[in-house]
């Protein structure tokens, strides 16, 4: 399912999309959007996971490694 949205967004990232389309390395604008969410939704990930680290004090990593395995698969 997807969910069409209206974003306002400054000249500068309208150039860059536009151009990521116009060179070919995107398919569409939407696709730019998407990818750009997707690698964000990676980095916040890769936080939490730096976070649970950080709380183990890099001696075990037992906790990071069950949370890890709680997490669901995003495969699609």
């Amino acid at each position: 399912m997807t969910t069409q949205i209206a974003v306002r967004l400054p000249d500068e990232l309208m150039d860059f999309v536009d151009g990521q389309v116009s060179s070919g390395s995107a398919a569409s604008r939407a696709a730019v959007v998407v990818r750009a969410l997707e690698r964000e939704r990676r980095r916040a990930a890769a936080e939490r996971d730096a976070a649970i680290y950080a709380e183990s004090e890099g001696d075990d990593l037992d906790d990071l490694a069950a949370w890890a395995g709680a997490q669901p698969l995003d495969l699609d």
